[in-house]
């Protein structure tokens, strides 16, 4: 690797030089998209990085970011880089708590926030994070009511850079001409699905690497456009926004609010998409649920066009009648007119969602990693996709194999390659590294074709008392291909069959049932009404009519409320936190297993106008096999 190659700030320098008035990023503002070139965005890049050696960052210390997915966040990560410092993005849903360990954990000296929501979130937990020197606010709307000391506009900060640059026309070059990189560039937070998150190492370069590894296997350029979804503190958007962005010049677009989302990703219409699973699923669900509001000739093209796609891609190809009569236009409507390259990663997306945007002509490929092995490193090749693997390896220099396989080949999935994290700040070790190997504690196994499975979790990966193997992600993701359904937790550990905890997913079954004439007010009463849980008994049953016998779903309920992160119920990136589900729904578990038909649960609800009212809520067990006729669900107020 060349030097100028070696770092992130080394990359923009280049890219500046060489490249000064192309397009390298665009965000959208009051409706309009301000496009900025390589040139500005190193200008900038420069000046907040000599504003942050300004006010007194240093090489080694941290400097936090929390907001919204925005130009200014990348460039002020790069000029974090530059002054040699490490980089600290937080979700901008974290809660107070959340903040204020991730920010003492990590000795963070100041913070670049979006906004007033940020900047009040930080002032609330700064008395625990002592290290906290500065918190630089990039939107001024709102501040004036502070006064706190440590406040600092990001305007101000770039006046400092700009002065110090006018000062010094060689400072910025000195800046970079520092950059090392086997620094610690970038503390990226683990997914944190059974504790704290933990902090993990990269270098620049490391992350350089990989990412030209990567790009090896699906190669991008200057023509190819990516829109900024997934939250920047996930490592995967590090890949994608930086490390393509920087050394393939991929074009960068950012979103005007996260309501505006899916209208703005189709007025640009990017060449490559990654979405996580959840998002896959949930555009399925509108999809469907748009068929479903559609005039009945309208539903039969759909029908007849989502039969005859699938023929054709069972059969190995791709049908043009189907194109023709309904695909084309559907991807119109998404914006995946110009797709060329699509990804799904982060966590399992089921098979019958592959399935659905495959046939409708998305060229969507499956990819597998971790944190700790900077994201991805295997990855559907072309031509070879298979709906129940993960694909193959980038290249030979990213090593997979099957630690201790059972008869069948299965056993956990062990990794190395050589642009691994440096390990986890503040612990000594890497308590799942053996011998250069990174245990990731997922259960697989190579296909006849080479082509890694990821079965679930080992932990997660069940046994009912009468001795049934099952894996509960595997089952989920069948019912979450249900548009009627957001999300599903699978009980049966230990128990005598399997059960399951629904929660529906409320835009679509409150238009559902709306059109039914079914009156509710809240999730909570919609969840509760009989008609819906006939209708979630439906999907239910054609899941069970796709599973062997022992891993059919017996019982289910619906829950009273949507699993949450804030509840630590769910990671920032959307996993379910199995522990914490068991911990805090264990009454209901138990009483589902024992018998009962119906359960009473105190709840809090809230309104639109934000009041709350306390009620008390009687869920309803639902007996697929009939043996016991379930009570009517029913609800008071305490």
């Amino acid at each position: 690797m060349s030097k100028d190659h070696e770092t992130l700030p080394r990359l923009l320098r280049r890219n500046a030089r060489e490249h000064g008035d192309d397009i390298a990023m665009r965000e959208k503002a009051f409706g309009i998209w301000r496009s900025l070139r390589w040139s500005d965005v190193s200008a900038r890049t420069r000046d907040i990085a000599l504003g942050l050696r300004a006010i007194g960052v240093g090489a080694g210390e941290v400097v936090a970011l929390i907001g919204d997915n925005r130009p200014d966040w990348v460039m002020g990560e790069i000029a974090t880089h530059a002054i040699r410092a490490r980089s600290l993005g937080i979700y901008r849903d974290a809660l107070d708590d959340e903040v204020a360990y991730l920010l003492s954990f990590s000795g963070a000296v100041a913070v670049i926030a979006e906004d007033e929501e940020q900047v009040d979130k930080l002032l609330n937990v700064s008395a625990q994070v002592p290290s906290l020197r500065c918190i630089i606010y990039c939107d001024p709307r709102g501040m004036r009511k502070h006064s706190d000391d440590r406040l600092l506009s990001l305007d101000a900060l770039i006046g400092r850079g700009a002065t110090a640059a006018e000062q010094d026309a060689a400072a910025w070059d000195t800046l970079v001409e520092a950059t090392r990189g086997e620094d610690i560039a970038i503390l990226c937070t683990t997914s944190g699905t059974t504790a704290r998150p933990k902090l993990a190492q990269i270098t620049g370069q490391a992350l350089i690497r990989h990412c030209q590894a990567y790009l090896a296997a699906d190669p991008k350029g200057p023509d190819d456009e990516y829109v900024s979804v997934l939250p920047l503190p996930w490592i995967m958007e590090q890949i994608y926004v930086l490390g393509w962005g920087l050394i393939a010049r991929m074009k960068v677009n950012f979103v005007e609010e996260p309501e505006t989302m899916m209208a703005d990703f189709r007025e640009i219409a990017p060449t490559f998409v990654l979405f996580a699973p959840r998002v896959w699923e949930g555009l399925a669900a509108d999809v469907r649920a748009r068929v479903m509001d559609a005039s009945r000739l309208k539903q039969r093209a759909f029908d007849s066009g989502m039969h005859i796609g699938l023929a054709a891609l069972e059969a190995g190809g791709h049908s043009m009648i189907a194109d023709t009569l309904v695909f084309r236009a559907l991807r119109d409507r998404l914006g995946f007119t110009r797709l060329r390259s699509a990804a799904t990663g982060g966590a399992a997306l089921g098979p019958d969602t592959f399935r659905f945007f495959q046939a409708m002509g998305v060229p969507l490929r499956q990819l597998y990693g971790q944190t700790e092995l900077l994201g991805a490193y295997t990855l559907h090749r072309p031509g070879a996709v298979d709906f129940d693997t993960v694909g193959v390896a980038f290249g030979p220099e990213v090593e997979l194999r099957i630690h201790e396989p059972d008869g069948n080949g299965v056993g956990e999935i062990v990794t190395r390659h050589p642009n691994m994290f440096s390990g986890y700040l503040g612990i000594d070790g890497v308590p799942d590294m053996r011998e250069g190997w990174l245990h990731t504690g997922d259960a697989g196994y190579f296909n006849p074709k080479g082509q890694l499975v990821v079965i679930d979790r080992i932990k997660d990966i069940a046994t009912t008392s009468g001795g049934d193997r099952f894996s509960p992600q595997f089952i989920e993701n069948k019912l979450k291909f249900s548009p009627f359904v957001a999300e599903a937790v699978i009980l049966g550990d230990q128990r005598p069959h399997l059960a399951a905890m629904i929660c529906i997913r409320f835009p679509i079954v409150s238009k559902w049932a709306e059109r039914n004439r079914i009156s509710f007010t809240t999730y909570t009463d919609l969840a509760a009404r009989p008609e819906v849980l006939e209708k979630i008994r439906q999907e239910v049953a054609a899941v069970n009519a796709s599973l062997p016998p022992a891993q059919r779903i017996r019982d289910f309920i619906l829950l009273y409320k949507e699993l949450d992160a804030d509840d630590e119920e769910l990671t920032r990136t959307r996993k379910v936190r199995r522990s914490v589900i068991h911990e805090k729904y264990g009454n209901i578990i138990d009483a589902i297993y024992a018998g009962t038909d119906a359960i009473p649960v105190d709840t809090t609800i809230a309104f639109q106008d934000g009041t709350k009212q306390r009620i008390r809520t009687v869920l309803t067990v639902a007996r697929m096999d009939g043996a016991r006729k379930a009570a009517d669900a029913m609800t008071e107020e305490v």
